[in-house]
């Protein structure tokens, strides 16, 4: 009687139809080894089955992209002969399980990806998405997932720079894990994952196999239900000291002429590696399973196939150089075991105990997997709002208020728990537009940060995909750098759902107008979709990181005021835009209106211009306006250099509300002397950009017109909010 029943079928997360084109295939009946193989290579998260047809829209290419998208990570020429090789990648509902192990083993798996490429690590960044803090389960969350983050990086000895961490009730079920991890390497040193060579041989590296992670990669392509928590053994365990001797001996190992070609194994384990690095070079594999180190006793061949154990690699080496790359694996203590060897027959042979356990071609799997043109509505897209219909509150005590909101406040808590200062390079640290690390020995720095505003995604995907884009590449710009690339994290709920599918649609259509309005390719990226739980899915959230290259490290900024008795200034126009903001959700009780529009010339404009004066020396702080508007982004340049400011009253015929919280897009608040500013100014109008000055720093309150505030009662409501929340403090 046949294993391959309805029910198994349907348990492997293969549709009727897929199944169908696997009999075509295998011109048999598959057995459970070989179906288990199909699951996981057809899964959404290794196949991206329903967004590939779109994700082929994305611009790729600018003559600064060495490998685009395709490899293990993304590689971009930042001069000097130096390589920027950078990722991002989902470990959403591991982390809701497991939240320590998901969101550690989501810190090791996007490491891989980048050293497997030749490059050291240098930074880590994460972006975080919660559910509502008066949910059960957020504090739990919160706290395993960040501790995760930081046992893992810190151990590893990789620094933590960056990131962001949101709170809403649509991630109440299921909470998003996005993990960036930024390397540096010699640009003409890039090792890649294509086969090559008949007979070489097959080498697997680093940890031992166990029962870990079975399955991992079916559970991330399906819905949550109320029994999720019985899929705890689908979530891998991480070990960061494996992980640093892994770097170590791979870095070692890469300095010698023997490796032909090297994958990581990441989600599907030894399947997604062997047959991507078989497909990739056009060859075949064939397999002795018994030679895979094994944790565990008895493992079968549908086991050590689907683990996805951590901390694994695989290469093929040169024939004859198998000594010295044993050698370098001995030293380090990894285990280091010759498993296979490549063939000239475009199919993978796996044996155990001398019996074929599996015989399958290789390309269909790797790239013959479905490609679906899903269908898909036109979202609803939110209506616009009044500002005048959304209260008004006295400004600085909505300031207060906003800045003690869990979206708005310090996430010093978080980042307090990450090493951002190891290997010493780190110049710009968390809490800033964007981290800064130093290219070693070099006055070169990389500038890297993560952005995405999912409510404007929610009230229209195509505008929030933009934002997406056009933040980024502002937080870049703020601190003096050149944005180069873009990797995207695509976290969006059931794409069988054809509103949700729109979603996935219209963003992705924003952000590449965004990248190609913007010279800011995509170079890498990860689509984690099926992200809701009972039907209910999260905002759409289509995560961007992105890497930027100061030249010069001197001619960087901060967000800090520094200076008594300077001019601050706005860079860009200010309209009122309290559709879809902080302000309306926080203050006004609505979540109601549409996003801010983005004008991509505007922002191209505006940043050019100002990222002009930053490396030109003329302005001493820089801050992009974003969430909660003008008056946020000013208290936080006060705040972080615990430096009062004075500023004017709005605007005669604004609306002050709409004014100091609307949202507008592209502008920036510039410190500068009052010489300067002035200077400034003019330059702005001549070129068409709007401009004002609005205040001067000094002090220790926050002045607005005859009100003010102490700053440290800011810094008091700034400080307090997620410290409370985590203790179980009254009031949250």
């Amino acid at each position: 009687m046949s294993q391959i029943t309805p029910e198994v079928i349907k348990q492997h997360g293969l549709s009727d139809s897929e199944y169908k084109l696997v009999l075509e295939i295998m011109g048999r009946e598959p057995n459970l080894t070989e179906l288990g193989i199909f699951s996981v290579m057809w899964s959404e998260h290794c196949s991206y089955k329903s967004s590939k047809k779109w994700l082929k829209t994305l611009p790729t290419k600018a003559p600064w992209v060495i490998c685009g998208p395709g490899e293990n990570a993304g590689v971009i020429d930042i001069g000097d002969g130096l390589a920027c090789i950078f990722k991002m990648e989902s470990h959403n509902h591991p982390s809701f399980i497991e939240p320590y192990q998901g969101a550690a083993t989501g810190v090791g798996g996007i490491l891989r990806d980048v050293f497997t490429m030749g490059a050291r690590p240098v930074a880590n960044l994460n972006a975080l998405r919660f559910g509502s803090p008066d949910h059960p389960k957020t504090r739990h969350l919160v706290s395993g997932v960040v501790s995760g983050i930081g046992g893992y990086g810190n151990c590893v000895g990789v620094p933590t720079v960056g990131g962001e961490c949101d709170f809403h009730a649509a991630y109440n079920g299921n909470i998003l894990v996005n993990a960036m991890t930024v390397g540096l390497a010699q640009a003409d040193r890039i090792f890649y994952s294509a086969a090559a060579g008949v007979g070489n041989p097959v080498v697997y590296v680093g940890s031992k196999t166990g029962r870990d992670g079975i399955h991992g990669a079916t559970m991330a392509s399906a819905e949550f239900s109320e029994d999720s928590e019985e899929k705890r053994p689908t979530v891998q365990v991480g070990d960061p000291f494996t992980e640093k001797l892994l770097i170590e001996a791979c870095m070692e190992l890469m300095a010698t002429d023997v490796i032909v070609a090297i994958q990581d194994m990441g989600a599907a384990g030894l399947t997604s590696s062997s047959f991507e690095m078989a497909s990739k070079g056009g060859l075949g594999i064939e397999m002795d399973l018994d030679k895979v180190p094994m944790r565990e006793e008895g493992m079968t061949a549908y086991e050590i196939m689907l683990s996805e154990s951590q901390e694994r690699m695989l290469m093929v080496l040169k024939p004859g150089r198998e000594d010295v790359a044993k050698a370098i694996f001995d030293k380090w203590e990894l285990d280091f075991a010759i498993v296979g060897h490549l063939t000239d027959t475009g199919r993978m042979v796996l044996k155990r105990h001398g019996v074929v356990m599996a015989d399958l071609p290789i390309d269909p799997l790797a790239l013959a997997s479905p490609e679906y043109d899903r269908p898909w509505v036109e979202p609803k897209l939110a209506a616009p709002i009044d500002a005048k219909s959304v209260k008004a509150e006295v400004p600085l005590k909505a300031l207060q208020h906003l800045l003690n909101t869990p979206d708005l406040c310090s996430k010093r808590w978080i980042y307090r728990q990450y090493d951002h200062m190891v290997m010493g390079d780190t110049v710009g640290r968390p809490g800033g537009d964007a981290g800064v690390v130093r290219v070693h020995g070099s006055n070169k720095a990389l500038a890297i940060t993560t952005d995405c505003t999912p409510r404007y995604c929610q009230a229209n995907p195509y505008e929030g995909g933009k934002q997406a884009v056009a933040e980024a590449w502002r937080n870049l710009t703020a601190v003096g750098a050149r944005p180069l690339a873009v990797t995207d994290n695509l976290n969006f709920g059931n794409p069988e759902k054809p509103e949700i599918m729109g979603q996935i649609v219209k963003a992705i259509q924003g952000m590449g107008e965004a990248c190609v309005a913007l010279d800011f390719p995509v170079v890498s990226g990860n689509v984690s979709l099926y992200n809701e739980t009972n039907g209910n899915a999260i905002l759409p959230t289509p995560a961007i990181g992105a890497v930027g290259v100061i030249d010069q490290l001197d001619q960087r900024v901060g967000i800090a005021f520094e200076q008594e008795g300077e001019t601050v200034l706005v860079i860009g126009a200010t309209v009122g835009h309290l559709g879809a903001s902080i302000y309306a959700r926080e203050i006004g009780g609505t979540e109601a209106g549409s996003p801010p529009p983005v004008d991509l010339a505007v922002e191209r404009r505006n940043g050019d211009f100002v990222r002009a004066l930053i490396t030109s020396g003329r302005v001493t702080a820089c801050h992009d306006v974003s969430g909660g508007g003008l008056l946020v982004a000013v208290a936080e340049m006060a705040m972080a250099g615990g430096l009062g400011v004075m500023l004017a009253d709005a605007p005669e015929g604004a609306l002050p509300h709409a004014y100091w919280f609307g949202e507008d897009q592209a502008r920036y608040v510039l410190a500068a002397t009052t010489a300067e500013a002035a200077a400034i100014l003019i330059e702005a109008a001549q070129a068409g950009i709007a401009g004002a000055m609005i205040g001067t720093t000094g002090g220790k309150d926050v002045r607005l017109g005859a009100a003010s505030i102490p700053l440290s009662e800011l810094v008091d409501a700034h400080e307090s909010w997620l410290p409370n929340f985590m203790s179980g403090a009254e009031g949250n």
